[in-house]
């Protein structure tokens, strides 16, 4: 039953009025953490672009591109993919005077990019190509592109102009294989191909089918925007964040999904009703008064595992350090009582270590290359037993990474693909009511500027009821004592009611009145 228990998974949503936060846990512990905005353009993974080609650059054999962010993407003639002629062709001769669809089944596909070619003889300026994001803008570069498109789905990659059906291997039943395969060439429409992925394994048709009418749809719906303009556009998004991760790790170990606002919880159920109906009733509206956050105990983590230290069991801990080029994670025994003879105890700790180190890739979701500074072991049989641990606690990371064996110095070496920035998150903060002097209003004045507020909402105002929302620490100061509490005082005094609410998030002295709707009353 332990085993089955560390699979469990959970998926929290805080839908805010600016941007979504997804946090996954597993057994209640947060391994991943993804933010998606809500308003203005982001340029994501996935996005596909119609873009013009600004500048060729032959000593690169490459190319940049306009897609409409301030920085021009770039695109390798290696990665124009195999049939860009078609592709190209399409958006050629694609205007409102044409019927996309007969078009698109016209278009032969081919003749196959060299590869030894040079982009000069591809690729002109101000010429309009579809490009996908394949790595997001980080720092100073821009975007990277492919011209080959694909459209991922739980149980199918959908490939626009492309000949061939493709198995993945982790599917070992020869029989399974000549079924799907089958399958799927059956209802693939003339002009495209498709991978069949891991998760297709078992799946009957009606499945199949309805995830692959749903992609076809999609990659055809933005022909619609070809006809009418042949500007700089997104053509289409990626799924969102919510969707991508549940179609990349929904199995049977996920226990819930929560989320904290209606429409989105349609939305979602709607999209595992599509790649997985058994599993419909997983996803939950989560409607507390609580910050959904707060009540999953998601916020608590983040503040603990976002600092440049990082604490770990018994006393020891993680400094990690991060640059341009560079991440360095140092592991240091600190007070840890030495309860075994060294070597043991050094041995103990570091893969204590690596379990933490392998959770903060995923949550920081960092990239390039990390270098984990070990506390150094004598025996060579520990040090390989601890990089296979490694190798062990990788094997669920997503993201495409390799780690080296420690060299003699304890050093591990750790490269990890990197498509977008690393998840960065301040855990200190300038407190909002000192402004960094280090001196605050006194905590015998602050009642006093509450009930001066509550005085106003309730006689000028005439609300009756409210929610205050108040940092933990002043909710209990306010809520001391059962009858002379500064909270039943107002209620008796003003005739209202109050509802406190404690928000981790707050600093000492913040509060916030908010009307019985919810609707925020301070200014």
């Amino acid at each position: 039953m332990e085993s089955e228990k560390e699979l469990l998974k959970d998926l929290i949503v805080d839908v805010g009025s600016t941007e979504v936060r997804i946090a996954l846990q597993e057994n209640h512990r947060l391994i991943e953490l993804n933010t998606e905005s809500i308003s203005g353009r982001s340029f994501t993974v996935g996005d596909v672009y119609l873009g013009k080609v600004k500048k060729v650059m032959p000593a690169l054999n490459a190319a940049f591109v306009d897609i409409g962010d301030e920085k021009e993407a770039f695109v390798h003639y290696l990665d124009l993919g195999l049939y860009f002629s078609s592709f190209d062709e399409f958006v050629r001769r694609t205007n409102s005077n044409t019927n996309s669809k007969d078009l698109y089944s016209q278009i032969k596909i081919g003749p196959i990019l060299e590869k030894e070619g040079r982009i000069e003889n591809v690729l002109k300026k101000d010429q309009m190509i579809i490009a996908q994001i394949v790595k997001e803008p980080i720092s100073t570069k821009g975007s990277r592109l492919t011209a080959e498109i694909s459209l991922a789905g739980r149980n199918i990659v959908l490939l626009p102009f492309a000949e061939k059906v493709s198995i993945s291997q982790k599917i070992s039943s020869k029989e399974e294989k000549r079924r799907l395969e089958t399958l799927v060439k059956s209802i693939l429409p003339k002009n495209y191909g498709a991978i069949i992925r891991t998760a297709a394994e078992g799946k009957n048709a009606a499945v199949l089918v309805s995830e692959l009418k749903s992609l076809i749809g999609k990659w055809e719906a933005s022909w619609e925007k070809l006809e009418k303009s042949k500007a700089v556009q997104p053509l289409f998004s990626e799924y969102s964040k919510t969707t991508t991760i549940l179609r990349d790790l929904l199995n049977d170990s996920f226990s819930n999904v929560y989320v904290n606002s209606e429409h989105e919880f349609n939305d979602i159920k709607k999209y595992i009703s599509l790649i997985s109906p058994e599993q419909e009733k997983i996803v939950k509206l989560y409607e507390g008064k609580e910050p959904i956050f707060d009540h999953f105990e998601v916020t608590r983590q983040i503040k603990s595992s976002f600092g440049k230290v990082v604490p770990l069991k018994q006393g020891a801990y993680l400094v990690i350090e991060s640059t341009e080029a560079l991440n360095v994670v140092d592991v240091n025994s600190g007070i840890r009582a030495k309860t075994t003879d060294q070597e043991d105890n050094t041995y103990e700790v570091n893969r204590y270590a690596a379990e933490e180190i392998a959770r903060q890739l995923r949550l920081r979701d960092m990239g390039g290359i990390v270098i984990v500074d070990f506390i150094d072991m004598e025996s060579g049989e520990h040090r390989n037993e601890l990089y296979k641990y490694m190798c062990e606690l990788m094997s669920e990371d997503r993201a495409k990474h390799n780690v080296l064996p420690l060299t003699k110095f304890g050093l591990m070496q750790i490269t990890r693909h990197r498509v977008r920035p690393a998840t960065e998150i301040n855990t200190t903060e300038t407190c909002p009511v000192c402004h960094g002097t280090g001196k605050i209003t006194s905590s015998l004045l602050i009642d006093e500027q509450i009930e001066r507020r509550l005085s106003y909402y309730v006689t000028d105002k005439e609300i009756k009821n409210f929610t205050l929302k108040v940092s933990p620490i002043l909710g209990a100061y306010l809520s001391r004592g059962l009858i002379n509490s500064y909270l039943g005082k107002w209620k008796r005094k003003y005739k209202c009611k109050i509802n406190l609410v404690e928000v981790t998030d707050f600093s000492v002295l913040q509060n916030e009145f908010y009307t019985e709707k919810g609707d925020k009353l301070d200014s």
